[in-house]
């Protein structure tokens, strides 16, 4: 059955914005020990090429595995947060973490770096779900905003390593990076989770509605939601915004390489780097900022109205990539465009669907649309299969922009009215 949100009596005082912010914090240091696992990959890909001479398609299947189980199994790791908190789900995640990239630091076989990031997968997933559908609690008042910090720390987290770890492989090797890293922030992943929290009934403000920002006062449950045509309608959505950007951060270093952009110094703000390098310090701070914008921006104009701008900037942008991206100084500013305007799905969607079915079960619910980057990852593995039957990324890059555009069009025209129908409705009975 549904559930209505009473307006009963608080079961608890109301917390501060302080306290409220700093279990925010914490969520988001959490998300930055959890970046690497997936944003750090694209930098081993090319000396486990080199080391055991498999071809590139194969290794990135660690990748899409990755993506897979950090996703697909968010929705059973968010129901035991509904259930039990937060504290159990990071601090296993943080172990689990260790344990994939220590496992990646031993492997001499595919088979191993499958197994290696299947568990890291499980574990990032589980800091990731928790982290954002706790933050969705914590702020049911600026639940774009709340989403977009937190995934900000993912999107961002790894701006601050990427030189390190590449030097770090260049100077020990990757399967010692691999090892330093994977042990260092699964271990601060642990103590994280020790001072995590979940919001009592009381201890938060209410729901917010407006003329843009609309807002049910129920809460479906999971199996409901499912049973949700608009549900099913985001997913979609999700899935052809999302793998558009998964195949860039896969392949990012491959890419450059392809169109020898990828050692050449690229000078820009009096900062000189390799244009690979450059790009993707870039790219996972603007991939992390645009969270939190977007999300800001969807709080004042709404989720759909913001979708539409950003999904065909994303469009715009990789088609320009596409175009331009051969020369080193536009590979470094385009990209960077590209992953502005791509990683605020992961604070739209959320805060969207909280906003459709309620807050209650927020973590599962949010998590059964995660599971969409799953699904979006399956992609990976065929944009690089494209790529080596025809040997240009020319196809790879005008589907994913086509795509883009086409989400543009279906938040505008089709999820806008539908979820206010879908709100209204819920609202009503």
């Amino acid at each position: 059955m549904t559930d209505m949100v009473q307006a009963t009596a608080p079961t608890a005082a109301r917390v501060s914005d302080t306290y409220r912010w700093a279990q925010l914090a914490v969520g988001v240091a959490a998300m930055v020990m959890i970046a690497n696992y997936q944003y750090g990959w694209t930098f081993f890909v090319p000396d486990i090429q080199k080391k055991f001479g498999w071809d590139r398609a194969s290794i990135q299947w660690a990748f899409t595995l990755f993506v897979l189980f950090e996703t697909w199994l968010v929705p059973i790791e968010g129901w035991f947060v509904d259930k039990y908190g937060p504290r159990l789900v990071v601090l296993v995640g943080g172990v689990l973490c260790a344990i994939g990239w220590a496992i990646n630091a031993q492997a001499t076989t595919l088979n191993g770096y499958y197994l290696g990031m299947i568990i890291a997968g499980i574990g990032a997933g589980g800091v990731y779900g928790t982290c954002v559908g706790n933050a969705l609690k914590w702020f049911p008042d600026k639940r774009g905003l709340a989403a977009g910090i937190t995934a900000a720390g993912f999107g961002a987290g790894s701006a601050l390593t990427v030189a390190p770890i590449q030097a770090m492989i260049k100077d020990s090797g990757f399967q010692t990076t691999f090892l330093y890293f994977g042990l260092g922030q699964g271990i601060i992943i642990c103590v994280l989770a020790f001072f995590l929290l979940a919001p009592k009934a009381g201890q938060v403000p209410n729901v917010v509605a407006n003329a843009n920002l609309l807002q049910t006062r129920r809460n479906y449950q999971p199996t409901e939601v499912l049973r949700q045509p608009i549900f099913w309608l985001m997913y979609f959505m999700f899935v052809i915004v999302g793998a558009g950007g998964l195949m860039v951060t896969a392949n990012l270093k491959p890419i450059a390489a392809d169109w020898k952009v990828d050692n050449v110094p690229v000078t820009l703000m009096a900062v000189t780097m390799t244009a690979v390098t450059f790009a993707a310090t870039i790219d996972r701070v603007l991939n992390g900022l645009t969270r939190p914008f977007f999300g800001w921006i969807s709080d004042m104009i709404g989720r759909e109205n913001t979708m539409f701008i950003a999904f065909g900037m994303e469009g715009f942008g990789i088609w320009m990539l596409y175009l331009w991206g051969h020369d080193p100084i536009w590979f470094v500013l385009l990209s960077g465009f590209v992953f502005f305007a791509w990683g605020e799905i992961y604070s739209l969607f959320p805060s969207t669907c909280t906003d459709t079915f309620g807050a209650k079960f927020a973590t599962t619910n949010a998590g059964l649309l995660y599971t969409a980057k799953g699904t979006a990852a399956l992609l990976v593995p065929i944009a690089n299969y494209m790529q080596q039957s025809s040997g240009t990324w020319d196809s790879v890059f005008i589907i994913a922009a086509g795509a883009n555009i086409l989400a543009s069009a279906l938040a505008i025209a089709v999820l806008k009215p539908w979820r206010k129908i879908v709100v209204a409705k819920s609202t009503a009975a």
